[in-house]
């Protein structure tokens, strides 16, 4: 380590792989399991749920826990990947955990469709509870958030590529959109939702702490903006806290799975989903569209700011619309599949999700126009020196779309269980 440290250092890289590094080989230090088995393995973990219930709400005591979620935080545990962070360590918390109790947690979902074209707000209302059941007391904000470049709509009401504009969320119940969920379901100050759209085309400088708006960075561009809560994002800095920035922001991406175009992305998975955080006002748009979709996506994910976790909502698959709509373009299949590593999340989720449902060539990931935007999100993500920040819970370093370099967790759904039995699991 003070060799690799000392080349590091001598060849002035920048701080942030400094910090990589050394943080690396703390964690290393201490022997996580997690750590150990995925060096061990030489596999970046995937977590793959099945069988969820079409009910998933059937705790009376607690209903709105979601039984998908719950398996998937169960699955990440078993592995060492803990969702809480906190003092004591059980098997869905730890100090190396994901989620502290004073966090910013910014929930990014596809809200720029309506009925299947959006991210199941079901799978949304179960991972807002989640978090809220902190075991250490949550004390701090989840936001849900969307930028749909115009067309966005947290109340899923949107009617551009509709024939109206009325309410259709993704969800046992069409009425149960975002801002249901916020105005509604939790009515919790804990619980907030912030449309990027009004602001997408506002540009800010890098000494603005009070206007909502956009910042440029290379080519590519972040929100900055201050919560219902009253805490002031900067995405790629921070928590501004008046004379400089706190760490406690997490990412959490959950992309509804499902074919886009031909010729273009082919499907929306968890990469082609920053294309919801950035702005398309910036100047990019047509090289965005599509020969820097790697590039653009690859640059958000590890330069602006890695998500702890990125989910792919595969209860619904639209496998052959882009809006979710009509319904025979659409397929339940009650799946969910996670991983901190976006490269091998997205190659997975169309090889064995979205590519068996029709066969359709264009959705398989070593489909030419697929594998072209794959591998520059790769190479993007590892020239700039991958995604471990181990200060933020991120354990995965190099992304991969090489099958024998993925480790995937396949779970079956288990049942809602007592109240009891959960806060024993949770500790």
């Amino acid at each position: 380590m003070p060799i690799r440290l000392l080349y590091a250092w001598k060849n002035k890289i920048n701080r942030r792989r400094f910090l990589k590094i050394a943080g690396a080989a703390f964690i290393t230090a201490i022997s996580l399991p997690y750590r150990r088995q995925s060096q061990a393995a030489t596999a970046n973990p995937l977590f793959w749920i099945v069988n969820i219930p079409t009910q998933p709400f059937r705790d009376s005591r607690r209903p709105n826990r979601h039984a998908g979620v719950d398996s998937l935080l169960r699955a990440m545990g078993s592995q060492g990947l803990r969702f809480y962070r906190g003092s004591s360590t059980a098997p869905l918390s730890g100090p190396q955990g994901l989620i502290h109790p004073d966090d910013v947690v910014l929930i990014k979902v596809n809200a720029q469709w309506k009925y299947r074209g959006c991210t199941n707000s079901d799978v949304i209302r179960g991972l807002i509870q989640a978090v809220l059941d902190h075991p250490d007391g949550f004390q701090g904000e989840v936001v849900i958030m969307e930028n749909g470049q115009g067309r966005g709509s947290l109340n899923c009401d949107t009617s551009p590529g509709y024939l109206d504009n009325s309410v259709q969320a993704n969800a046992n119940d069409p009425l149960h959109s975002f801002l249901y969920l916020v105005n509604t379901v939790f009515q919790d100050p804990r619980v907030s939702a912030y449309l990027l759209d009004p602001i997408s085309a506002n540009f800010i400088a890098a000494d603005e702490h009070a206007a909502d708006g956009y910042r440029r960075f290379e080519n590519v561009s972040y929100p900055c903006f201050t919560t219902a809560g009253g805490h002031r994002v900067e995405l790629k800095e921070g928590i501004w806290q008046g004379d400089g920035y706190s760490s406690n922001l997490k990412l959490i991406n959950v992309p509804v799975l499902k074919h886009h175009d031909v010729g273009g992305s082919e499907i929306t998975a968890s990469l082609k989903h920053m294309y919801g955080v950035l702005s398309m006002a910036d100047g990019q748009s047509s090289f965005r569209h599509y020969s820097g979709l790697g590039e653009t996506c690859g640059k958000m994910m590890a330069a602006i700011r890695t998500p702890v976790l990125n989910l792919v909502d595969a209860i619904w698959v639209s496998q052959s619309s882009l809006t979710g709509y009509p319904e025979n373009t659409t397929v339940r299949l009650n799946q969910l599949l996670a991983s901190q590593d976006p490269v091998a999340l997205d190659y997975w989720a169309a090889k064995y999700i979205m590519y068996p449902i029709d066969q359709n060539p264009n959705h398989h990931p070593d489909y030419p126009t697929i594998s072209q935007w794959l591998n520059a999100a790769l190479q993007t993500i590892n020239g700039l020196g991958g995604l471990a920040s181990p200060e933020m819970g991120i354990l995965v370093d190099q992304v991969t779309r090489t099958e024998a370099e993925m480790q995937v967790v396949k779970r079956n759904a288990l049942p809602i269980i007592s109240p009891i039995v959960n806060l024993l699991l949770e500790g």
